[in-house]
Order: C-alpha cells, then sequence, then structure tokens
C-alpha cells in the first residue's frame, strides 16, 4: 500500500512538472527543433546506408554466382582433364599390346 501511495505522490510531481514546464521557451524551442533536424539527417543518413548495403548485397549475389560458375568449370575442366589422361593410358596400353603382337610376330 505504501508503495501505491508513494507512486502516486511521484506521479502528482510529475504532472505538475510538466504543467508548469513552458513550450514557449525559446531555448526549448531551438533544442526541439535541432532534435527534429537531427533525426530527419539520420533518417536520410539510414536510408543511404540501407540502399548500399542492398548494393552490397546485389554485388555479392553476382560474384557468388560467378564464382559459383567458375568453380563448376574448373570442376568439368578437371573432369575432362582426367578423362583424356585415361584415353591415352588406354592408347599407350593398346600401343604397348600391339608392339609386343609385332614383336610376337617378327621372332
Amino acid at each position: 500500500m505504501k508503495t501505491t501511495i508513494e507512486k502516486e505522490k511521484k506521479l502528482i510531481l510529475a504532472l505538475n512538472k510538466l504543467e508548469k514546464l513552458n513550450i514557449e521557451n525559446p531555448r526549448l524551442k531551438i533544442n526541439l527543433e535541432n532534435l527534429d533536424h537531427q533525426k530527419n539527417q539520420l533518417e536520410i543518413e539510414k536510408k543511404e546506408i540501407e540502399n548500399k548495403y542492398r548494393s552490397l548485397l546485389e554485388d555479392y549475389d553476382q560474384l557468388k554466382k560467378r564464382l559459383d560458375h567458375f568453380n563448376d568449370q574448373k570442376v568439368n575442366e578437371e573432369k575432362k582433364e582426367r578423362q583424356f589422361s585415361e584415353k591415352i593410358d588406354e592408347l599407350n596400353q593398346e600401343t604397348d599390346t600391339l608392339l609386343e603382337e609385332i614383336d610376337k610376330w617378327q621372332m
């Protein structure tokens, strides 16, 4: 109960102070205008930063796609190189087999 009474007294005191507050105070008015100007400036900066962020995300996506494409090409090239090496090995084996056959026939 005591805390409720204390809270009520503090609330009444705050309301009295607010009633006495002179909004026409030139210094207060200037401070409010400055705060409003700063708020507007911060909103403009926020929009600029959000636009830059979106732009960076788009750049990131494009670079990621290019990197993925490059990696895919690299994998394909490595696969082709392996296949080519395998074919060369097969041809070498066939050549060796043919040479052996020729050697047999020459004997």
